[in-house]
């Protein structure tokens, strides 16, 4: 029998950060939906939450889940679904690109506090500067992709 414990923070944002999720019943709902969807899959999502343009969530991979396999599921479903259900006003569109970085057993309290904080995180700093932040602490740099 395998055991597997790969957890990942993942963040994704709302295509060119529009607040389609512009209110916390809003949010509540989209997230719920995310995360029984997630279930449905064999999803592990240990919590979900975010903000107007962007969503994060703590998952835990199987040993048979790839991150951008679960990142298609959630995403494409879930948009889906708001559109299918007129959730938002406007058409929804989930960001192609997300931002996923492993979590050790030790930060996963500290995380998880992160991730259910967001509506008062968001209060006193934006998801750009959050991006930002991120970038500079794990040392990414943005990849500008060249038009072929």
């Amino acid at each position: 029998m395998s055991w597997v414990s790969v957890h990942i923070h993942l963040v994704f944002s709302t295509k060119n950060r529009y607040p389609y999720l512009h209110s916390s019943e809003l949010r509540k709902t989209v997230f719920q939906h995310i995360k029984q969807n997630a279930s449905e899959k064999d999803i592990w999502i240990d919590c979900i939450n975010g903000y107007s343009d962007h969503a994060h969530c703590l998952i835990s991979l199987s040993k048979d889940q790839t991150i951008s396999k679960v990142v298609q599921l959630i995403k494409g479903e879930s948009s889906f679904w708001i559109n299918k259900n007129n959730v938002t006003k406007d058409k929804f569109v989930w960001q192609d690109d997300y931002w996923a970085v492993g979590v050790s057993e030790s930060h996963l309290q500290a995380v998880r506090g992160y991730i259910h904080n967001q509506e008062a995180h968001h209060a006193s700093i934006t998801f750009s500067k959050e991006i930002d932040d991120f970038m500079k602490k794990y040392g990414w740099q943005y990849i500008k992709e060249e038009n072929a």
